[in-house]
């Protein structure tokens, strides 16, 4: 059979299995994909070191040009079910070469930070029993090898494996989170007084940066969008997956606002900026004196495996794509014949991981190899972002003046948060030390060298794609010329919103 590009497939009848995911499964997975409580515990005492008081407002405000990119994925993936994501979109609607690059900085981001969060995720573990074993970086690295290579089984058996034991592992992770803010908020005992003047911006100067703050808040939000990489698996993938995406952001922002705000108000900025790693711990015994800091300290392994498997399908998926489109090799685009899931391509990433992993435990250079990982990620993401909020103003550039809605929910929310992205990327440059933004820069432009071998293939029908807009999403408006089939829902099913969430 031929594939969406005009290719004869090399998968037999063809691709993941559709309909494994519903709408609850997708807010599941963005929620997941952003790891509350991990990134809780790893960037809010780095956020109100950063801006202080001003931290709840760094994420409000970084929350609603997001809010946009999200947007942008929803529209889009109603046009084009997709397993690529932005990969597929952007070069359907800007430049098949930006799609290319768009699709590699997905894999290039999820890769490293499955790389930068392993050994951390290990360490974790390890702290629930002795908090000196967690320090070995060679055991925790091995533990975390471990648990990843069993998340890496689970997610080659299939996207619904563990769909249980994920939603109760969230939604213990969730309720623990807000009851401690809650807590934290009706405590007779404060730091320090809340104030509305927190979600304002009279608490941003020289020293407290909304530059700063907005750097940090990006990387709170990132993960959500793992929902449009298994559209092709979603029910009702053309309104299922994007509305899951939209609906799990909230959620994480929500939840992180107001943890935050209960942190400053029952520690204070001094207190929560000197943990030391132990934030999470701290303001649970704060909260409730004698367990409350055990039973947060439990929900961040919880949080760091979900997001260790979110983050994998979202490398798996988007590398299925580009070797179903032969942009990569054609062995990445191939299934299990049983599961229908992306093996070749799982395998391949948990190769690079694994050899990736050992060579740095083996080396020893330090804890701070990681940490550049992490800072380095964030250029990938805003790259990947802003061009997403940039496509779906073009794609639906014919409709953009047909309402008010269209106006706001289709050009300028979506370019709100495309600019956002793009002065995230531009701060980043000025600000990151030279090994982050190596690693960011130099992991973007090794998507080059892919990309011409493709180019120089032959691999026209990708370089050569039908464009993307509402008009053109039926089989009904294709014409003999066109070079790419338009791609319908993955189950069969006619676009609108899902009764099953």
């Amino acid at each position: 059979m031929n594939d969406r590009f005009g290719n004869t497939s090399t998968n037999g009848d063809g691709g993941l299995r559709a309909g494994t995911l519903g709408t609850f499964d997708s807010v599941v997975m963005a929620v997941a994909g952003c790891g509350p409580a991990y990134t809780a515990v790893a960037l809010i005492p780095a956020l109100i070191a950063a801006v202080g008081l001003a931290a709840p407002a760094a994420l409000l405000y970084g929350a609603v040009p997001m809010v946009g990119i999200a947007l942008a994925f929803r529209h889009l993936g109603r046009l084009d079910v997709n397993a690529g994501g932005t990969y597929s979109w952007v070069a359907r609607t800007l430049h098949p070469v930006l799609g290319f690059l768009s699709g590699w900085a997905v894999v290039a981001a999820t890769t490293l930070f499955i790389i930068a969060s392993t050994t951390p995720a290990g360490a974790a573990t390890l702290t629930l029993l002795d908090e000196d074993l967690a320090g070995n970086r060679v055991l925790a690295t091995a533990v975390g090898l471990g648990l990843f290579l069993l998340i890496a089984a689970l997610v080659a058996s299939g996207a619904r494996i563990a769909a249980g034991a994920r939603a109760l592992a969230l939604a213990v992770q969730l309720a623990l989170l807000t009851a401690v803010a809650v807590a934290a908020l009706t405590r007779d005992v404060h730091a320090a007084s809340f104030s509305l003047s927190w979600f304002g911006l009279q608490h941003f100067d020289a020293t407290h940066s909304l530059t700063a703050g907005a750097l940090i808040a990006g990387a709170l939000y990132w993960g959500w969008d793992v929902t449009a990489n298994l559209s092709e698996e979603t029910r009702g993938g053309r309104g299922g997956s994007g509305l899951g995406g939209l609906i799990g952001l909230l959620v994480v922002a929500a939840t992180l606002l107001t943890l935050t705000v209960g942190a400053l108000v029952l520690l204070g900025p001094e207190a929560v900026t000197s943990t030391d790693g132990g934030f999470l711990l701290q303001l649970g015994e704060a909260a409730w004196p004698g367990v409350g800091g055990t039973l947060l300290v439990l929900a961040v392994p919880l949080s760091m495996a979900a997001t260790l498997e979110t983050t994998l399908l979202q490398a798996t998926r988007t590398l299925f794509a580009m070797g179903r489109d032969r942009t990569v090799p054609a062995f990445l685009g191939r299934v299990h014949p049983r599961r229908r899931t992306p093996v070749a391509s799982t395998a391949l990433v948990c190769a690079v991981a694994v050899a990736t992993l050992t060579a740095v435990a083996l080396a020893d250079p330090g804890v701070g190899v990681l940490g550049d990982v992490l800072q380095g990620i964030g250029l990938l993401i805003a790259f990947s972002y802003a061009l997403a909020g940039l496509a779906v103003v073009v794609a639906f550039r014919r409709v953009l003046f047909a309402s008010a809605g269209n106006l706001l929910l289709l050009a300028a929310w979506p370019l709100l948060g495309a600019a956002f992205n793009v002065w995230i990327l531009a701060a980043s440059v000025r600000a990151l030390p030279r090994a982050p933004l190596a690693i960011g820069l130099g992991a973007l432009a090794a998507g080059l060298l892919p990309l011409g071998v493709a180019r120089l293939r032959g691999e026209r029908s990708f370089f050569r794609p039908r464009p993307l807009h509402p008009t053109g999403a039926h089989p009904a408006d294709e014409g003999p010329g066109d070079a790419l089939p338009a791609t319908a829902p993955a189950d069969g099913r006619r676009d609108g919103l899902l009764s099953d969430f």
